[in-house]
């Protein structure tokens, strides 16, 4: 187990399952360091790709993988396209690949954020809503070594076109201002 090697690593589990939303948000919580890093149990996205991202870090508040020669059947990569396409449309950004597990950003960016079930696909926007910068980088993918997904069309695409309109209206309406010492 990971955890053996890594000494500074723990272990979240939860009484029963609450969705990767829920996941994320506790090892956000529990998190100690500087940075916070996300990759899913699956292996498709590899943790070896990590030091790809970190360097960007210097300039940037968030640096998220971007999946190339995806590993996924047609009907999957085509509903990401079209899912990111129809997001991008619809919140003003140009995420290519938000649904990319790898993310590394500063520990304080997740505080900015509000709790809804799925934001997990929205962490870049979320982001830059609250004012910090965002690099997509290029990252391996491979087929799937553990467990099967738990996401399809059916499942994302309804419930992903609501969260995506209620982010527009965040960027839209969300209070951003700096204050001037003297």
């Amino acid at each position: 187990m990971l955890q053996e090697k890594i000494n500074r690593l723990s272990a979240i589990h939860f009484t029963k399952n609450n969705g990767q939303t829920a996941a994320f948000l506790a090892g956000f919580k529990e998190a100690e360091g500087e940075y916070i890093i996300t990759l899913d149990a699956d292996l498709q996205v590899s943790p070896a790709d990590i030091p790809k991202l970190i360097p960007f870090l210097n300039d940037y508040d968030m640096v998220i993988g971007m999946r190339t020669n995806r590993n996924d059947g047609l009907i999957k990569k085509i509903s990401s396209v079209v899912g990111n396409g129809v997001r991008n449309f619809i919140t003003g950004e140009k995420i290519t690949d938000t649904g990319c597990p790898l993310k590394v950003f500063k520990n304080e960016i997740h505080k900015e954020f509000y709790p809804f079930k799925g934001m997990h696909r929205f962490y870049p926007t979320l982001a830059r809503i609250n004012g910090y910068e965002v690099k997509q980088v290029p990252v391996n993918h491979y087929p799937r070594k553990y467990g099967q997904s738990k996401y399809g069309i059916n499942n994302r695409m309804w419930r992903g076109l609501f969260d995506t309109l209620v982010m527009r209206w965040m960027k839209k309406r969300i209070i951003n201002y700096n204050i001037k010492r003297d």
